[in-house]
């Protein structure tokens, strides 16, 4: 039987040997507990356990669409996911979607029950981050166990997690200091507090938190976590380092392939990116993430036979979740452009008609993209120059143009452009493992949420604030608006307080470094130039208050 601490989180394992009981009692009369299972008779089994371990409040379902919208709407204490893999829509895919809608709130405990114990269902479990994996038949016994564990987690790192379901980063930081040394949890506290502060973009103080405990007991929640701060700090050899180390010592551990991934990519070692990729699908083939992250990079690298095998797996596992887009689709339609390049003519007109395909299929399945439109024209006008056909070229960038212009939010032609045929590197999506739930490119949520992060603002929350534009950027990383929102905000936080001024002012710098690279209207080129300015001058000499009006 697999045993899920050989792969990772501490806190989840495989039934195959009983876990440590709680000596606590625990009183469960005043907990509510969602109970999800396509199985009726499954269903009333579990239904009539936590009857008998106390539970009063329990809300028992089957597994369909609307219980995204109970968990969305309705406050529960845990939440016991059943996943069959007949379903038409499966525990493991609401997992999915629940994670990556942000319906899993931190004070909520999730269990993952599933009878397939196979190394890919619970490896893609294990990516949605639940807090336990149990699988079925278990006995009641079993079940108290773990949810005796899960409560008293729960209620120990309680001021930690309903800071975080707040909004406020800061009060959850603080809260982390306040759990007791003594405390069983501390370790837990202790990667939180460390994830916390990577969030807040202080990763020399997630470093500091963490260094100390991982050299004396080498944990892995520790280790992936320390990795992401050397990762920020771009100290990538000693990432590397950790990062082998936890996969020599746990091959499963997913997570640590990604991050090794990434941290390749960064040092230049594309050829190492797509190995690594490779190994962590072939082991966890679920996450469709992780396989547009091995198409990319096997595009980057020529070996498209791979990359072709990674989209074609994408759309597959793309029909029933929530991370279905036509990127992968686009991706297939590239690569056959770049087959054509020394193809014979006969095989030109096969690759071509085959490339067509692909995007007619795109805008067929996806026909309310708004700017698929333009993408599609875009990927044919870059074929058309690939050929030579300039005529046919200023077509379809005509096309482009005319459909962006449509666009409530319209994109940066160029820079979709060289994205699509692969001649510029995307930001490189993570797993849910790194502590942030992956998030798709949305520029209308982008701008959704700087408008949030504003309104924040206003009201003197800058915790929060913060954490909206930094979410901004995450959703449409060319977000000019949102950018010099934070190194407004990281200016007026330099000025206000001694403690971490350089960084703060780095943070600075960084920002208006990026959006200096990005196309910016009056309003955007203007702010820039007075922030630039501000940090020209002595941070003691800035006049106090906000530094402008943001961007809205």
């Amino acid at each position: 039987m697999l045993c899920i601490l050989d792969i990772t989180y501490n806190s989840i394992r495989l039934q195959g040997g009983p876990a440590t009981v709680a000596s606590r009692t625990i009183d469960y009369s005043h907990k509510k507990v969602l109970l999800i299972d396509s199985s009726g008779n499954l269903r009333s089994t579990i239904f009539y356990m936590l009857r008998e371990l106390g539970v009063r409040n329990v809300k028992a379902v089957t597994v369909n669409d609307k219980v995204l919208s109970l968990i969305r709407e309705e406050a529960f204490d845990v939440i016991l996911m059943g996943h069959n893999s007949s379903d038409a829509v499966t525990g493991l895919q609401l997992l999915e979607e629940a994670r990556f809608r942000g319906f899993m709130r931190p004070t909520a405990g999730w269990i993952f029950m599933t009878s397939d114990a196979s190394q890919a269902v619970v490896l893609h479990a294990i990516d949605s981050r639940p807090d336990d994996v149990l699988t079925r038949p278990f006995s009641i016994d079993e079940l108290k166990s773990r949810l005796d564990q899960l409560i008293l987690r729960k209620i120990a790192l309680a001021p930690v997690e309903q800071a975080m379901e707040a909004g406020d980063l800061e009060a959850a930081v603080q809260a982390c200091d306040d759990l007791p040394r003594q405390d069983a949890n501390r370790d837990d506290a202790r990667c939180l507090k460390a994830d916390l502060l990577l969030r807040l973009g202080r990763p020399e103080e997630a470093y500091a938190v963490l260094e100390p405990a991982f050299w004396q007991t080498p944990d892995k929640e520790l280790g992936l976590c320390m990795a992401q701060a050397l990762i920020a700090m771009q100290r990538l050899a000693e990432a590397q380092d950790v990062l082998e180390s936890l996969i020599e010592q746990y091959p499963l551990l997913i997570a640590a392939h990604d991050l090794l991934a990434q941290v390749c990519e960064l040092s230049g070692d594309l050829e190492g990116a797509r190995d690594i990729l490779q190994q962590a699908t072939s082991k966890a083939p679920l996450g469709i993430p992780r396989q547009m992250e091995l198409g990319r990079v096997a595009t980057r690298t020529h070996v498209l036979e791979l990359a072709e095998g990674a989209y074609r797996k994408s759309i597959n596992l793309g029909r029933h979740s929530c991370y279905r887009s036509p990127d992968p689709y686009l991706r297939l339609a590239n690569i056959r452009r770049l087959e054509m390049q020394g193809a014979d003519s006969r095989r030109q007109i096969e690759l071509r008609n085959d490339l067509d395909m692909q995007l007619n299929r795109a805008e067929h399945d996806f026909p309310s993209d708004a700017g698929l439109k333009v993408r599609t024209a875009l990927l044919r006008a870059r074929v058309c120059r690939d050929q030579g056909e300039q005529a046919e070229e200023n077509r379809y960038r005509q096309d482009a143009q005319r459909y962006n212009a449509a666009l409530d939010q319209p994109l940066e032609l160029e820079h979709e452009a060289r994205i699509l045929s692969g001649d510029q590197m995307v930001p490189v999506a993570r797993t849910p493992e790194s502590g942030k739930s992956p998030v798709q490119r949305d520029h209308n949520m982008s701008d959704k949420v700087n408008r949030l992060g504003v309104k924040h603002y206003l009201a003197g929350k800058m915790p929060q604030a913060t954490r909206y534009f930094g979410l901004a950027i995450e959703y449409n990383p060319g977000n000019a608006a949102a950018l010099l929102n934070l190194a407004q905000l990281f200016l007026e936080a330099a000025r206000d307080s001694e403690k971490r001024r350089e960084q703060r002012l780095k943070m600075v710098e960084r920002y208006l470094h990026l959006t200096a690279r990005l196309p910016l209207d009056t309003a955007e080129s203007l702010r820039q130039s007075q922030l630039e300015a501000f940090l020209a001058q002595p941070v003691d000499s800035l006049p106090a208050g906000s530094l402008g009006v943001l961007l809205r």
